[in-house]
């Protein structure tokens, strides 16, 4: 077969469709030229300076800012204004009744800028005397308690003759994301003041019996619905603010695990919203309440007692005393036992948090509406909070 056609000859090429190969060459060089350029300008913009290829030319590498560190950086200039540390002179006895001093030390938020703060309680518990120093190095000697919250491991103090304070912004913890990107911030070891770390957010609902003095001996109390964090949380940080990216307060950094490494837990700010209101209305501790016995339904509660759910809150008491307090706020709205609550104010109770923290944001006084299911029917009823005592 004659395959000669399918060849075309160079001459019916038509030469001016050719370049000489320095001709390409200089097209390629510019094409080259241009996009370094653009990739030159790029990375000067986003890290502030030219690319560095030789370690001979003595740029410091630590001039080149990730957005990362950008945004940890922005957070902690913002909140670390308003974090204090606070130390604690408490007295007590030896065996031969010599008085013995003991100092401690915590972390606390600035909540006003008149001066009241927010602690765990078990920070100035037994103390004596208490100081607080801010983040410009400013010791206030005058320091009054006010009071704790009897449900949580939360405590107030009021800094007097303080005023314009940076008081902290406070976030909303029913929001937050496993895998959510938080900072600390505390008096770590109760001695770096304001020592910011970082991480995430790897769990919500925990449930802990945490040790009240950091001893095996001092006695535990039980804290439930917390965050936790991998978050680097020592001694001293308790206390002190975890916060979002946006340099909002989402938690109060509470305890940790002392046979594990980056285990560490907090309470949410929207369990103490309702509190931290009353104080600053008042300058008195005063929790909201509802009145009511309960089991936080999960998927194994849901089985024990043949639920339709696996979410909520199951009016249930096993001992002696009544699921729904007489008299109570749940009482005078109809509430009875083997209802389940599950929603408070239209808000889910199960992942975005259990019945006394969405409680917990709410001050007495105020009136909540509760969803109920009863007999496989959905109601709602209108709650009025009356103050808890205990």
């Amino acid at each position: 077969m004659d395959t000669s056609s399918s060849t075309p000859s160079a001459s019916k090429t038509p030469r001016s469709s050719k370049k000489p190969p320095f001709i390409i060459g200089g097209i390629i060089l510019v094409i080259l030229c241009f996009v370094a350029g653009i990739g030159g300008s790029y990375l000067y913009t986003k890290f502030g300076s030219p690319p560095v290829t030789s370690l001979a030319t003595g740029y410091d590498g630590n001039r080149i800012v990730s957005q990362e560190e950008e945004d940890v950086a922005a957070v902690a200039d913002k909140v670390a204004p308003s974090v204090v540390s606070i130390l604690t002179t408490s007295q007590s006895r030896s065996p031969s009744s010599y008085a013995l001093q003991q100092e401690g030390a915590g972390t606390g938020i600035i909540i006003s800028k008149d001066g009241y703060l927010l602690t765990n309680n078990h920070v100035i518990d037994g103390a004596a005397d208490v100081r607080v120093v801010t983040a410009d190095g400013t010791t206030y000697e005058d320091v009054k308690i006010i009071g704790r919250d009897p449900l949580n491991d939360v405590a107030f103090l009021k800094v007097n003759g303080a005023s314009n304070l940076p008081a902290a912004e406070l976030g909303d913890s029913k929001s937050v994301r496993i895998g959510q990107k938080v900072i600390a911030i505390g008096n770590a070891l109760g001695q770096y003041q304001n020592t910011v770390t970082s991480g995430i957010i790897s769990g919500t609902g925990r449930s802990v019996e945490a040790s009240i003095d950091g001893t095996d001996t001092g006695g535990t109390e039980s804290l439930t619905d917390l965050i936790q964090t991998d978050a680097a949380i020592n001694s001293g940080n308790s206390g002190g603010p975890l916060v979002n990216l946006a340099g909002q307060v989402i938690g109060i950094n509470t305890a940790i695990a002392y046979d594990a490494n980056s285990v560490g837990f907090v309470i949410p700010i929207s369990a103490t919203k309702g509190v931290i209101a009353s104080v600053i209305e008042s300058g008195k501790v005063s929790r909201a309440y509802l009145g009511v016995r309960y089991l936080s339904v999960t998927p194994d509660v849901a089985k024990t007692y043949n639920l339709s759910v696996k979410q909520g809150a199951y009016i249930y008491s096993d001992g002696g005393a009544k699921a729904v307090v007489a008299g109570g706020p749940a009482d005078k709205a109809g509430i009875k036992d083997k209802d389940i609550i599950t929603k408070v104010n239209g808000v889910d109770i199960g992942a975005k948090g259990s019945v006394a923290t969405l409680i917990g944001e709410y001050k007495p006084g105020d009136t909540v509406e509760l969803t109920i299911l009863r007999d496989g029917k959905t109601i709602t009823t209108k709650v009025n909070l009356t103050p808890y005592s205990s």
